[in-house]
Formats: structure tokens, sequence, C-alpha cells
């Protein structure tokens, strides 16, 4: 994908995902790797019973594990919900290849298999417009989860707050161009083109 390109579908990659060889943990140096079973076989989460704090996209996490799995192989995208026993969502898309084996590699490691990647069949333009309009919740929710978690004494809850500011970051920042850009595509089923005018977010 190009530094222009606002979008980039991860369908592709998925379906021809099967055999590659993903890192057993990805912050570590270990070696130890496994490849990728068929998608069909651990995508299997159901829409109806997603995160709400998922970001509007292809992958989502519904009813996940609570081990804490899903970061030590994709921190740029995975985040876990206290509320949820610490039930693993999807904060960021991928927007690469490299990206979507990362999250596919969480989603293979959850034992309950609750992830999915056909949210494209599910959100519609109003959806994720009426999801950015409630974002003040999310925001309120990484907020105290961020303050909570950083008082806490285990490394790895501290380490849970990085991801935390990275979600707000993206919220603050790029997050609405690039779900204008989903909306785009949700109705054209297409990236838009260097300078074409993407749709209204409200």
């Amino acid at each position: 994908m190009s530094d222009t390109e606002l979008y980039w579908d991860p369908l592709p990659a998925v379906r021809m995902s099967q055999g590659t060889t993903v890192p057993v943990d990805g912050r570590t140096s270990s070696g130890l790797s496994f490849r990728l079973p068929p998608p069909r076989e651990y995508l299997l989460g159901k829409w109806e019973e997603r995160n709400w704090l998922n970001v509007p996209g292809p992958f989502y996490g519904a009813v996940t594990d609570n081990c804490w799995t899903g970061r030590l192989v994709a921190p740029a995208h995975i985040l876990y919900d206290d509320e949820q026993h610490s039930a693993e969502f999807v904060y960021r898309q991928p927007r690469t290849e490299a990206e979507t084996y990362k999250i596919l590699n969480a989603a293979a490691n959850d034992p309950y298999a609750g992830y999915a990647c056909d949210g494209d069949d599910h959100w519609t333009p109003q959806s994720v417009r009426a999801w950015w309009a409630d974002r003040r919740r999310l925001v309120d929710w990484i907020d105290k989860a961020a303050i909570s978690r950083s008082a806490s004494e285990r490394a790895d809850e501290r380490e849970v707050v990085a991801g935390l500011n990275s979600y707000r970051q993206y919220i603050d920042g790029e997050l609405a161009v690039h779900l204008r850009a989903y909306i785009f595509w949700l109705d054209q089923r297409r990236v838009p083109l260097d300078g074409e005018a993407l749709p209204d977010i409200v």
C-alpha cells in the first residue's frame, strides 16, 4: 500500500494466509513460530457478540479469551476490555499485509476463536457515523482504564496503558479520515483515488 492510499482491504491477505509463518511472541527474540491455520477454523466470532470498543472495519473481537495474549503479537492493533473480563478487541484496523498477519496471529491464538473479519458485511455508512458520534463514551472509557492501570504495580498492566494512549491519539488524530475512507469503501467497494472527495463522517 502506498502512503497516499487511505484504505487498504485486508481480506485478500486473509484468504491467502493459510500456512503463513508467524512468531509465537512478537515481543521476544525466541525464534519460535507457527503456521497460520485456515481462517475458517479460528475466525468464528459473531457480529452480534462483538465488543462495542472495536473500531469500525473488517476485523473485530467478539467473545475472546482473557489471557492477555493479543498484545504479545499485535500491540498496535489489540487492546483488552476489563468490563468484559479483559476480552480482546481491535482498536486499529490493519493497513498492510504484515499488520493483517499480526491480527491473524492474535486471532489464531485465541482459544475461543472469538475474532472475525466479516465487518464489511455488517457495517454501513450510517452505523460507522453513529459509532463516531458516540466517541465521547469511548474516550471516557479509555481515560478511566488508563488511570486505573497506571496505578498498577504490574508491568503488563502498565504496558496496556501505552496501547490505551495509542487508541486515544488515534481518535484525536487520523481515525476520522480513515473512517471516512472506510465509508467510501463500504459505499463503492473500491479504494478512494488521490484527490477524490471522501464522504463526511457526521
